[in-house]
C-alpha cells in the first residue's frame, strides 16, 4: 500500500479514536479540541466530485433531501 494511503488511514482512524473518546465519562475536553482538529487539518482535499455542488460541511448542502 501507498505510503499516503497508509497515513490517511491512520488519521482516519485516529479521528474514529478521537471520537470515542469524546462520548467516554470525563474525557478531557481541551484535548479534544485541540487534536481533533489537528487531525482533521492533516486529511487531504476530497477529490473533486466526491461532495455535490454547492456543499456546505457546516451548513449542509443545496441539494433537496440531504
Amino acid at each position: 500500500m501507498c505510503e499516503h494511503i497508509e497515513d490517511f488511514h491512520r488519521t482516519v482512524l485516529m479521528l474514529g479514536a478521537l471520537a470515542l473518546y469524546a462520548e467516554m465519562p470525563g474525557a478531557d475536553d481541551a484535548f479534544i479540541d485541540t487534536i481533533g482538529p489537528s487531525l482533521a487539518a492533516s486529511l487531504p482535499e476530497p477529490a473533486p466530485g466526491v461532495f455535490p455542488p454547492g456543499y456546505d460541511p457546516i451548513g449542509g448542502t443545496d441539494c433537496g433531501g440531504a
